[in-house]
This record gives structure tokens, C-alpha cells and sequence, in this order.
């Protein structure tokens, strides 16, 4: 099978992926701020608790998504799937642009995309701004996915402007598309600064053109100043709210990306070559500023370890036809060999497409079941109606349109945060007074009381329905 179909099945298995849209980590986030623009385009809120606060998740992309909603009327699911076509097309693309600023070869972009894909280790990863085809399935809706994909098309444009006689408006654009990236997905757009520099000091070029690259970092920096709906600057202070949610990015590196050391073996040829490799550079600043959050228990910056593991997977995939004629063979064979191992580790993917009994059992065996949702308390719950509930189901209900006490992910903006999360404890713990209960459900406007058992948490409650795993729904009289 020629690099070129195999490419393309993956491309397709992420397509019917996306029919499937499996639900599981951040997908309630964004299609929680999808469904607040579509109601509000200006002042959309808090996209999870009832509050008049700013988010980072209203950025350029989620504001498009947002309109496409409003003017179309189509379910939020409905949008976030065209999200997920969309950012898929720009991240296919983006890499094939990039690979063949890297080499002519024509195998080149078809060899980026499954080294991008399968090049992981044996122990499944899934996370936001990973390209694992594992990780890809879950969030192919997320906005990391497009800030990736335009990531990819920033790095190739950069490139090309470099090398050629690019004129004012071009690097103006360019500007603006850095600043359009760093709105989408903060993590994402460190690692496409970390490629552009990488790129640009690969490049070497002339000195006196410095005046272009300050009207680029000036557009991209008044994108991020101007836009509306949140203080992107307000966030370089922010890290120490997330350390402990990114802390797992440190666990596990061996048998999560052992596959790796083959792109990383080689770079060291690159390097030989040439010490200002476009490829080289970017891989030392991606690790540079993942072994000092590490070292410095700054764990947000782990976000940044796909600096270090894209330009390593590309290294590994134009091995093949980038080495010495002699060395070609022996690096396709041990490629082949990489992606094989690969492919059979995140073969669960398939799941998400094929019926789970349908999978031969080594496979099934891979397969996580993504989380069930809250479609079944929308009879009765509407849009802007306060439930109470623990952090595991408040991660989904606002995807419907409700809000919730607490909200089920870190919110920088929200000043209140750990006073509605002690909220959501003392509600539920065991001892908690029934008039305590009573007045925190007051405090809060709430409507709505979702939890796991067989009796309600308090009185003043009446079960409405119930749903999968003995999740029962409330009404607050």
C-alpha cells in the first residue's frame, strides 16, 4: 500500500469519525460557547455558569461557529461536526504545504500526515493539541484542531515569504493570521510562535528586512489587543490555575511517545547538515520549554510538547526520501515498521466508526466508550435554567444550554470559582443541613437537581426523569 492510500484511509476513518462525533473531554465547553453566541452574539456571558464574565473560549473560529448557528438555525451538534470538517481540511492541507517546504519529493506531505498520525508510542494519549489519530477522533471538533491546521499553513506561508521578495501586505497578513491563532487556542499558538521562530532564524535572512517582521509582530499584536471578548494578556498570569489540571503531561512519556526517538534519531543528520535546520531548531525550542515546565513545576507548559514532537515526526517521515541514497531503504524499513506499530496501537479508533461487537476482540479490546451526554433532561430543562450538579455531568449539561452551579472546567475569569465549587461540595456531602441545601440552591437561582441514586439530596425536590447510570433529574420546588 502506497504512503499515499494509506493517508487517505485515515483520512476517511476520521471523516466517518466525525459522523460519529464521539463525546469526551472538552466537547460540552465548546459546544457550550457555540450555543451562548448563537443566543448573543455581543455579550454572550459565562458559557457554563450564569455570570457576565469573559472567556478565552470566545475566539475567532467559536464566534464563526457561533453565526453559522444563529443564521442557520442547525443544532449545535450539527455545527460543531462542520467545525470538525473544517479543521480537518485546514490540518491535511496545512501539513502537506509544510512538508513540501521541506522537501519536493512527492510522497512528502502523504509520509507528514501518517508520521503525524501514528508516530505516538504504545500507551494511547489522548489530549487537545495532540495529533495522535487516537487523540485527533476526540477532539477533531476542537478549536485546537484548527488553530493546528492554520498553525501548519502559517509555518508554509512564513517560508515562502522568507524565501521570496514578500511585500508589506504579506507579512501584515501574516501577522494577523499569528494573532488569529493565538485567539483560537492559546497552547496551540505557543507552538506555532515556537515553529515561526524556528522558521525565521533557519532561514537567516537579511537584516535590513527587520522592519517587515516588526509590522507582522505589530498586526498580529493589535489582533489580539482589539478583539472583544476576552483580555488575551490577562492570561500570561493565569498558568498557576492550571498547573495542576496539565501535570499528567509529565507522567508516562516513555510508553506514550517512545515512538518518537526514530524522528528524533533523525534529526541528528538534519543537524549535521545543517545546524540552523528549520526541523532541528523548532524540535530544541519545543523541548527547551517542555523540560524547563517540568523542571520548574510550571506543568501548563507541557502544552507545548507538540513543538517538539511535530518537527521530530517530520524529520522521521522525509527520512525515506530525504537521506542519502544508500541509507533510504533501511529508514523506509524502520518507518514502516514505527507507523505499523503505530496504527495497530490506536486501532480502538476504529470503535468510534464500526459497532464495538463488530471489531475483532484484540481490537475492541483498545476501545474506549465515549461519554453517553445529557440529551434526556431536554424535555424538561431549557435554555438558561440553573442545574446543580457534581463536576463529571456539569462538564456536558451546558452543551444543551443550561448553565450549571459550578462549571466543570477551570475558569481564570470567573471570580467566584472556588466559592461555587465549595457551593457544589457542601450541597452533596452527606451531613449538609436541608435548609443549608435549600438556601445554596436559592443563592444560586437553581431549577434543576441532577444526581446519581436513589432518593433525592435534600427536600423540596421532585424526580422528573431519570437517565443512563441511575442519573436522576430533579425539580426544585
Amino acid at each position: 500500500m502506497t504512503a499515499g492510500a494509506a493517508a487517505g484511509l485515515l483520512v476517511l476513518l476520521l471523516l466517518a469519525v466525525v459522523v460519529r462525533l464521539p463525546w469526551a473531554g472538552d466537547l460540552g465547553m465548546h459546544a457550550a460557547t457555540i450555543e451562548r453566541l448563537r443566543h448573543d452574539l455581543t455579550d454572550p456571558g459565562n458559557p457554563l455558569v450564569a455570570a457576565d464574565t469573559p472567556s478565552p473560549y470566545y475566539s475567532p473560529w467559536t464566534l464563526l461557529l457561533g453565526c453559522v448557528a444563529r443564521l442557520t438555525g442547525l443544532s449545535v451538534f450539527v455545527v460543531l461536526r462542520i467545525g470538525a470538517l473544517a479543521g480537518l481540511a485546514l490540518l491535511v492541507t496545512g501539513a502537506g504545504r509544510y512538508a513540501r517546504t521541506l522537501s519536493a519529493h512527492r510522497a512528502a506531505p502523504a509520509l507528514a500526515v501518517l508520521s503525524l498520525l501514528l508516530l505516538w508510542g504504545t500507551a494511547p494519549f489522548a489530549w487537545s493539541g495532540f495529533l495522535g489519530l487516537n487523540s485527533l477522533a476526540l477532539t477533531v471538533s476542537y478549536p485546537s484542531v484548527f488553530a493546528l491546521g492554520l498553525a501548519f499553513h502559517f509555518w508554509a506561508w512564513l517560508t515562502r515569504a522568507l524565501r521570496g521578495a514578500a511585500g508589506w501586505g504579506a507579512w501584515a497578513g501574516l501577522g494577523a493570521l499569528w494573532g488569529v491563532i493565538l485567539l483560537c487556542h492559546q497552547f496551540t499558538g505557543v507552538v506555532a510562535s515556537l515553529g515561526g521562530l524556528a522558521v525565521i532564524l533557519a532561514a537567516r535572512p537579511a537584516r535590513h528586512r527587520w522592519t517587515r517582521w516588526v509590522l507582522g509582530a505589530g498586526a498580529g499584536l493589535l489582533v489580539l489587543w482589539l478583539w472583544p471578548y476576552y483580555d488575551f494578556f490577562a492570561l500570561l498570569g493565569a498558568g498557576a490555575e492550571l498547573e495542576h489540571v496539565h501535570r499528567p503531561l509529565y507522567r508516562d512519556l516513555p510508553a506514550r511517545f517512545w515512538l518518537v526517538l526514530l524522528g528524533m534519531a533523525a534529526l541528528v543528520p538534519r543537524w549535521r547538515r545543517d545546524h540552523r535546520d528549520p526541523l532541528v531548531l523548532f524540535f530544541a525550542l519545543g523541548a527547551l520549554v517542555f523540560a524547563a515546565g517540568g523542571l520548574t513545576g510550571h506543568y501548563s507548559w507541557g502544552r507545548v510538547l507538540p513543538a517538539a514532537l511535530i518537527p521530530a515526526q517530520l524529520a522521521a517521515a522525509l527520512a525515506p526520501v530525504e537521506a542519502p541514497r544508500r541509507l533510504r531503504a533501511g529508514w523506509a524499513v524502520l518507518l514502516a515498521a514505527a507507523l505499523a506499530v503505530g496504527a495497530w496501537t490506536q486501532a480502538g479508533t476504529a470503535g468510534y466508526v464500526v459497532p464495538r461487537d463488530a471489531l475483532p476482540e484484540a481490537v475492541a479490546a483498545k476501545y474506549r466508550q465515549p461519554w453517553t451526554g445529557y440529551g434526556w433532561i431536554t424535555p424538561w430543562v431549557r435554555h438558561g435554567d440553573v442545574v446543580m450538579a457534581r463536576t463529571f455531568p456539569a462538564r456536558q449539561i451546558p452543551a444543551y444550554g443550561a448553565y450549571t452551579v459550578a462549571p466543570g472546567y477551570p475558569d481564570v475569569f470567573l471570580p467566584d470559582e472556588e466559592a461555587r465549587q465549595e457551593a457544589v461540595r457542601r450541597y452533596f456531602a452527606p451531613g449538609t443541613a436541608a435548609g443549608e441545601r435549600r438556601a445554596i440552591l436559592r443563592e444560586y437561582g437553581v431549577r434543576w437537581v441532577v444526581d446519581r441514586g436513589a432518593g433525592p439530596p435534600g427536600a423540596g425536590l421532585r424526580e422528573v426523569a431519570r437517565g443512563p447510570g441511575g442519573q436522576v433529574l430533579y425539580e426544585v420546588g
